[in-house]
């Protein structure tokens, strides 16, 4: 049973702590605030810390925190950052836990700076003095914007173990797939002129038209080429988010862009899509003499598979008395499984209130989930 006060003690501090990342600068903060005061945390406990910053991204760090040495181990793995909220939304201040009832509301009570809270209270309950193989805590900045964090990480190759937890709110269901993510900009390069006379000019989005029809067909023909039965929506999606272009009725467009999404299945390379699709839209801007670019606007996100074999997948079901399942958002799973780690995302709370106004952690997720990494610790870490 976890220390009450201690962990509500602890909740308060990381939600009082803000860290919102966004791509909107105004916005986006700096998330060393949070990792020096689980830094500090986990050092009182016995760990090694080491704070990271992430090359390239200023005011953003990661943190490993290290107890035990050898080969294998546990990496339990969260995020730092919280999306931006709107306050006045909020029946309370978003950055003060507020309990009633049966939760704790804040920003960030369930994605995920609750997790950290339940990680600490597991190590606490354990004699972590002598351990077989080493305990690994790792906290990533910026995984609700770019996931800069966890791509400086996969670049570093850090860290190394057996297993690795994704800490997401899953309701301590195992998750062991989830799609990748991929957002697109496509550009218009057309030549304006007077609307009058059509050959004074290049209408962009003359060719833009053209452009989303040939991106629905290739949409149609992926839901053909791909399934994967495992998703409740079982094939890739391709979905038109947001489209300018023009300035005036009386004038040739001169310029279009479309931003879109696409969300590949495990085995999808997002490389090979983002080359297949540049190959098919190319020859349309030379046709009209509307040059076209297909842009990457963020390094996008692998699809995640761990196979249903894994010693950790079945270990997670075992513990949980629950099937691993697929999500519909993503994490990142992907990067921590690429450095070598059997990886599954468990954790407690529930997406559904994660990114909303009061956003909460209900408390008959707590105790079960610190139970549960408690026993992931001894399987891994303790157990000889």
């Amino acid at each position: 049973m976890m220390n009450n006060v201690l962990f509500k003690q602890r909740l308060h501090q990381l939600i009082a702590t803000p860290s919102v990342s966004c791509t909107t600068k105004s916005f986006d903060m700096s998330n060393k605030p949070m990792v020096d005061l689980l830094a500090n945390w986990f050092e009182n406990k016995g760990f090694k810390a080491d704070i990271m910053p992430v090359e390239g991204e200023e005011g953003k760090y990661n943190l490993l925190a290290t107890k035990g040495e050898g080969v294998g181990g546990l990496v339990l793995s969260g995020h730092t950052d919280t999306v931006p909220c709107n306050p006045e939304k909020w029946e309370q201040d978003p950055f003060k836990l507020k309990e009633s009832g049966d939760r704790f509301s804040g920003l960030g009570t369930t994605d995920m700076k609750g997790f950290f809270a339940v990680v600490l209270a597991a190590i606490e309950q354990l004699d972590t003095e002598n351990l077989n193989e080493p305990l690994i805590i790792l906290a990533t900045a910026d995984e609700e914007s770019s996931m800069s964090g966890a791509r400086a990480l996969q670049q570093s190759g850090m860290p190394s173990a057996r297993w690795a937890i994704v800490g997401e709110p899953t309701e301590l269901t195992p998750i062991r797939m989830h799609k990748g993510m991929m957002m697109e900009s496509i550009k218009v390069q057309g030549l304006a002129g007077h609307s009058s006379n059509p050959a004074l000019g290049h209408n962009a989005l003359d060719t833009m038209g053209e452009v989303m029809n040939t991106l629905k067909s290739f949409r149609a023909n992926l839901k053909e080429r791909y399934t994967h039965a495992g998703f409740d929506i079982h094939y890739p999606t391709l979905n038109f988010g947001c489209i300018h272009g023009g300035d005036n009725p009386n004038r040739i467009c001169g310029q279009s862009e479309l931003h879109f999404d696409l969300r590949p299945l495990p085995g999808m390379s997002n490389r090979d899509l983002h080359n297949e699709i540049t190959q098919l839209l190319t020859p349309l801007g030379e046709a009209h003499q509307t040059p076209i670019k297909v842009e990457a606007l963020f390094g996008g996100i692998s699809a995640f598979e761990e196979p249903a074999h894994s010693e950790l997948v079945k270990v997670c079901e075992q513990l949980t008395n629950k099937p691993a399942k697929s999500v519909a958002f993503a994490t990142e799973a992907p990067f921590l499984q690429a450095l070598g780690m059997q990886t599954v995302v468990l954790g407690p709370g529930t997406i559904d209130c994660a990114h909303q106004p009061n956003e909460y952690l209900s408390f008959d997720q707590i105790n079960p989930a610190i139970d549960i990494i408690k026993r992931l610790i001894v399987q891994r870490c303790i157990k000889k």
